[in-house]
């Protein structure tokens, strides 16, 4: 008797395995795990693909919706008194959020994501964070980003103050870092954004201002020229705030990178991210899916993950120097962690064009 509820058992077990394997055939031939996730994809081909990133591409739009996720979701505090977190407010409540300091510029992304939001109809947290992940998904060489459905629409906007600004100190960005919950490793893997991530208003007059020389492609080229000697400012070449010398022409770095990149706090996990595709891919993925659900209830969300498109891998993930540049030109500032063999590029100096 008992073994015949076994036998049962492992049969009712062994069919719901197979049912999550093969998953749910959508109407319109997608297979997804959960048919409720089926409605979304029609929201990725025909809203956000078509009509946002430009039928797919790693463009202006695909790095400003990841660069929306993180001003969202970091309205945000694990002892209360902040804002929704991952609640979409930047964008239903767009005309307050957007005018504050931390979030200039960021008014072209939530103007061109209202009115597709408002035709998903989606919560603005679940269109916003479907974007995210749909817009770097676009970019070769990033990780798979994770989404969950059922975010309740948001209720108010995120008082100011909760995103961190690239004039901070060290301490002051870990610290709103660790309020938001976040440890000093995932601050770290969160910046792997700024791969694929320009300026719009640091130089006045000046916008798409890359931070890499490589700003199409998910790599961690970002966390080398960091590290460069620099000597040159874009645009017009005067200094502004919340930047300093760049070792590329035309390229942008942001002060905040320049000094985490050299604080004993966080150099070491700043430098080991040179060359290491697969660590900074696993540490930003993490760090995303932890950051994209905050102060939400996860009980209640849907993993629809499998209705974000498969990055395109990169054919050669190892980076090398900028022209002219040798391993002279790094200011390691974790001397205790080897730095990978690198290459240097054939060619003369490079110049950056805005993205």
């Amino acid at each position: 008797m008992a073994f015949a509820r076994l036998s049962a058992f492992l049969a009712l077990v062994a069919t719901a395995s197979a049912a999550i394997t093969r998953g749910v055939q959508c109407p319109t031939g997608q297979v997804t795990s959960n048919a409720a996730c089926c409605a979304l994809f029609p929201i990725v081909d025909n809203i956000l693909q078509a009509q946002l990133f430009d039928g797919g591409e790693c463009g202006e739009e695909a790095h400003s919706a990841l660069r929306l996720s993180f001003h969202d979701a970091i309205g945000f505090s694990v002892n209360g008194g902040k804002g929704g977190g991952a609640d979409g407010s930047i964008l239903a409540f767009n005309q307050t959020e957007t005018a504050f300091h931390a979030n200039q510029g960021i008014d072209d992304i939530t103007d061109e994501q209202f009115p597709l939001f408002q035709q998903s109809g989606l919560s603005a947290g679940d269109f916003l964070h479907l974007a995210a992940a749909v817009g770097t998904a676009n970019c070769p060489g990033a990780p798979r980003l994770k989404f969950f459905l059922g975010r309740p629409a948001p209720v108010a906007p995120a008082p100011d103050l909760t995103v961190p600004e690239p004039t901070d100190n060290v301490t002051n960005i870990l610290a709103r870092f660790a309020d938001a919950g976040f440890t000093p490793e995932e601050a770290i893997a969160l910046l792997s954004s700024h791969t694929v991530a320009a300026s719009d208003v640091i130089d006045p007059g000046f916008t798409g201002i890359p931070f890499d020389s490589t700003p199409f492609t998910f790599d961690t080229q970002v966390f080398l020229e960091v590290l460069l000697k620099g000597s040159f400012f874009p645009g017009d070449g005067v200094p502004q705030p919340a930047e300093v010398a760049s070792p590329i022409q035309g390229e942008m770095r942001l002060q905040s990178d320049f000094v985490l990149a050299r604080d004993p706090r966080t150099a070491c996990l700043w430098q080991e991210m040179i060359n290491n595709q697969q660590l900074m891919q696993t540490r930003f993925k993490s760090a995303m899916a932890k950051m994209q659900v905050l102060g939400q209830d996860t009980s209640k969300l849907i993993d629809c993950s499998d209705v974000v498109p498969v990055p395109k891998v990169l054919a050669d993930p190892i980076i090398k120097l900028p022209p002219t540049f040798t391993t002279s030109d790094i200011e390691v500032s974790c001397p205790q962690l080897r730095l990978p063999a690198l290459a240097t590029q054939a060619g003369p100096a490079i110049t950056v064009a805005p993205v």
